[in-house]
């Protein structure tokens, strides 16, 4: 494997389709595509200031690397990415691509970030101004994610969350088979229109959450005194601990939680309008 270290580059293309290369050290000044169309490639203690520096990329390890904001849309249509112990701080990063593990990561500004991706992990990663995240993604696993961002996980297919704190309003809007586990998700309006969402030992804050959504399970949640007019149209089977503030016509299947604020069942309610709601 070719080494380069110690070097600056900038301008358009300096390592352009070079293939078996090891950086250590290496500043990519102001310039664009520095490392498209490449493979096999290796960063360690890099700092990254020019855009767009991997597009097209196949097979690439980063390691104590340092994107800086004017990097922005850094990683597109590329694959097979393993990203550890990095600071991103520019926006867009992570589209079209496929095959990528972040692990340690942090990406303060995560605008339109992680956008019709295939085969995600995460693991203790912390996200912040994540707007519209993993928007149109799919086969995503996650892990310790700490997320501060609205409109997360719109239009994903096979997700599962583990132990995350999710604060993101419009969460999960038709979405398809995701599981979220020992996790906290607070923001109005969460799983909209969703099909086979499945929350574990959740808590739940934010009004009108769960509402249009179609096989909607709650094992074992809590919900928080704001997430009021909960379930409304939606077919739900729910198991809640404690009390819910509000219940609104949901369409059909059973609720069962320790008390409710209020249970509104009005002409509204769509067919069949059969849903048990009970106290335990």
């Amino acid at each position: 494997m070719k080494l380069i270290s110690n070097k600056e580059f900038g301008g358009e293309r300096p390592l352009y389709c070079e293939r078996n290369l090891r950086l250590e050290n290496v500043t990519i000044h102001a310039g664009e595509s520095a490392l498209k169309e490449t493979a096999a490639i290796e960063a360690v203690g890099c700092r990254f200031e020019g855009k767009y520096p991997f597009w097209c990329c196949d097979g690439f390890t980063m390691r104590d690397c340092l994107f800086t904001e004017g990097a922005r849309a850094a990683l597109w249509y590329s694959r097979n990415l393993l990203m550890e112990d990095t600071l991103v701080e520019a926006p867009k990063m992570f589209r079209e691509m496929q095959d990528l593990k972040l692990r340690r990561v942090r990406i303060p500004n995560a605008a339109e970030t992680l956008w019709g991706c295939r085969n995600v992990e995460l693991e203790d990663v912390e996200i912040q101004k994540g707007d519209y995240l993993f928007m149109h993604s799919s086969d995503i696993r996650v892990k310790g994610l700490e997320l501060q961002g609205n409109y997360s996980f719109q239009y994903c297919r096979n997700v599962e969350i583990r132990n995350s704190v999710l604060h993101t309003k419009d969460a999960f809007w038709e979405t398809e088979n995701v599981t979220v586990y020992d996790s906290e998700i607070d923001g109005e309006y969460l799983g909209w229109y969703s099909k086979n969402l499945r929350l574990v030992n959740c808590r739940i804050g934010g009004t009108q959450p769960l509402c249009y959504a179609d096989g909607l399970v709650l094992e074992n949640c809590t919900f928080a005194p704001d997430a009021d007019l909960a379930f409304e149209y939606s077919a739900v089977n729910a198991d809640i601990r404690g009390s819910v503030t509000s219940v609104k016509n949901p369409r059909s299947g059973r609720i069962v939680a320790g008390s409710y604020g209020e249970i509104i069942l009005d002409g509204n309610i769509k067919a069949p309008g059969d849903c048990i709601i009970e106290v335990r």
